[in-house]
């Protein structure tokens, strides 16, 4: 265990420094209590839902890969280990739910027949825990969804299907957001796309417009339900097409006002999303973010420090859009302790906005303004130095969590004792 003297003394010298450059590190602390991270609840099952007792992810072009022992098989697990991972973590979190994770008690209920009871053991949970829920319809994994089409399906009966479910799974974000005081942002995401080069391009994406056009034609109080679609550039067994494009998306999103979902895993490789988010917002009131990890391709690793979570969280931050960012989790990773995956990609991404609310944004501006790309670049290179990692530290102490590298003990017991064990 750390000794909390030492990273209060830590803490006081790294304030004195930042002082010195105008930040106030107190002033950044309280602003971390902004970033409210929604948990994906499918890191601690691979994606398997509870559907069925052998449920597997398929079909969409995702899979999780590695086979970690410990996952989670109930949901009372899966509860249970989403509880240890926010004992781990300082600030608030929220929880992400797909629709496949519904409470169903053994009873076969298709996804166009979902209903609000099959969630209300999530919502009263989560009341008790004083977090809010965010919800996703699942179109995959689903013999509906084998043929790589559903709410552009040009079967109607396959998208008659699908509109169904994702209507049904807006009602129950709206009555999540009811219940729980807090808006649930309900993100569509379908895999639909072709493997090889369509001819009919239009019309597939005719059909999609089409379907969440009636979709939406049901509206809910937007302090229920915040309605997001997600975009994508391709995915195993749809390389050459994806219907929902980010070009699409981003033209419906702006016509129809809803949020636009940027998972920085959905771009081609050279793309930096954090540069899409300063010109989305001049347009849309609200985003959201899916922060994953793609290596070479839409991998799904966990999330690190890396230069690209940082200038994402720079982007937002500079343009004092915090509470105009929702930002979720999204990966899948079993070749590693999954408890294990959840913090260290939590406190990653906490840390990326930590280091952007100590930045000299001021200073930096101004130097640019006045043409002293100098002085803003040296800037730059001089704040990779600075302590953070000492706020960061004290964050953690002062929100009683494990500070440093204190958590890894707590979550080997927990392997040891619980996840080993199932």
């Amino acid at each position: 265990m750390k000794d909390s003297n030492t990273i209060k003394t830590a803490y006081q010298n790294a304030k004195a420094q930042y002082a010195e450059i105008g930040i106030n590190t107190d002033e950044a602390i309280e602003q971390m209590n902004k970033i409210v991270i929604s948990l994906h609840c499918w890191q601690t099952d691979d994606v398997s839902g509870f559907e069925t007792p052998d449920a597997e992810l398929g079909g969409g072009g995702i899979m999780a890969t590695g086979n970690f022992p410990g996952k989670a098989r109930t949901i009372d697990q899966v509860k249970a280990d989403i509880e240890k991972v926010m004992s781990l973590l300082p600030g608030k979190q929220r929880l992400n739910l797909h629709a496949i994770y519904g409470d169903f008690n053994g009873e076969k209920v298709d996804r166009d027949q979902i209903e609000v009871k099959h969630f209300q053991s999530w919502i009263d949970w989560a009341k008790k825990l004083g977090i809010g829920l965010d919800f996703n319809p699942t179109c995959f994994s689903h013999p509906l969804s084998n043929d790589g089409y559903t709410l552009a399906s040009k079967d109607e009966k396959i998208r008659r299907f699908w509109i169904e479910h994702v209507k049904r799974c807006r009602l129950i974000g709206a009555e999540m957001g009811k219940q729980l005081g807090t808006p649930c942002v309900n993100n569509i995401w379908i895999p639909d796309g072709s493997k090889d080069h369509p001819v009919d391009r239009y019309t597939y994406r005719a059909l999609l417009k089409e379907s969440l056009d009636e979709i939406f034609s049901i509206s809910y109080p937007k302090e229920y339900l915040k309605d997001s679609v997600e975009c994508k550039l391709f995915g195993i067994g749809s390389e050459a097409m994806v219907v929902g494009s980010h070009e699409f998306y981003m033209g419906y999103a702006i016509k129809n006002k809803t949020l636009l979902t940027l998972d920085n895993g959905h771009f081609h490789p050279t793309e930096q999303i954090a540069d899409k988010i300063p010109s989305i917002l001049l347009y849309l009131d609200e985003i959201l973010l899916h922060v994953s990890r793609g290596v070479r391709w839409d991998s799904d690793h966990v999330v690190i420090l890396n230069d690209e979570m940082l200038s994402i969280a720079q982007e937002i931050v500079r343009a004092k859009a915090i509470d105009r960012v929702n930002v979720a989790l999204d990966y899948f990773d079993a070749s590693l302790n999954r408890i294990g995956a959840y913090v260290i990609g939590t406190r990653a991404a906490q840390q990326a906005f930590l280091c952007a609310l100590l930045e000299p944004f001021d200073m930096l501006k101004a130097a640019e303004e006045s043409g002293n790309y100098f002085k803003r670049l040296s800037t730059l290179e001089l704040m990779k130095t600075k302590p953070f990692g000492a706020v960061y530290d004290y964050y953690c102490l002062i929100n009683n969590v494990p500070v440093g590298e204190d958590y890894v003990a707590s979550i080997e017991k927990y392997e040891a004792e619980v996840s080993l064990k199932r």
